[in-house]
């Protein structure tokens, strides 16, 4: 398996992987294909890593700016990760985010934030201490780790394509 960067002619494949990988997650609402596409349209899509096996895309994962506060501080937000759905659990998405995490560690970001399940997004150094709010979700799903050792406060603001 390679992971690389996205690139033009692998935008209707991630769209498809994207659509299959959530359609049967209960907390998807069926708009992460459109979140990507637009946070590509917009110029937010700051990093777009894709899994390939075999010459067939069998992950995605996309980057873009997030603010915490009202403080453009260089963080970023994690999400959609997106894996084949005959693939998952198998270590693509870790693979994916530490790539991630990595690049945006060597470019000069602060830190990365994502919403999810702090017991599996804990072994990648994320956490959560309450002080990321993002509307009204329980804080323990905010989750951020540091590139920099400055912890972030306040609201979290992730790009229009989100939705917010």
């Amino acid at each position: 398996m390679e992971i690389r960067k996205e690139q033009p002619a692998d935008e209707q494949a991630i769209f498809q992987l994207t659509t299959a990988a959530f359609e049967s997650m209960p907390y998807a609402d069926g708009s992460e294909p459109a979140i990507i596409n637009c946070l590509r349209k917009d110029g937010d899509l700051t990093l777009s890593l894709v899994a390939v096996e075999d010459d067939k895309i069998i992950g995605h994962i996309a980057f873009s700016p997030v603010i915490i506060g009202k403080v453009d501080r260089q963080w970023f937000g994690v999400g959609p990760v997106s894996v084949a759905v005959e693939k998952q659990r198998s270590g693509i998405g870790s693979k994916l985010i530490i790539a991630g995490l990595d690049w945006l560690r060597s470019h000069g970001a602060s830190g990365c934030v994502l919403i999810g399940n702090p017991a599996y997004y804990s072994r990648f150094g994320f956490i959560s201490d309450g002080k990321i709010t993002y509307r009204g979700l329980p804080t323990e799903y905010v989750q951020w780790v540091s590139f920099d050792g400055t912890p972030p406060t306040g609201a979290l603001k992730y790009s229009p394509a989100f939705g917010a």
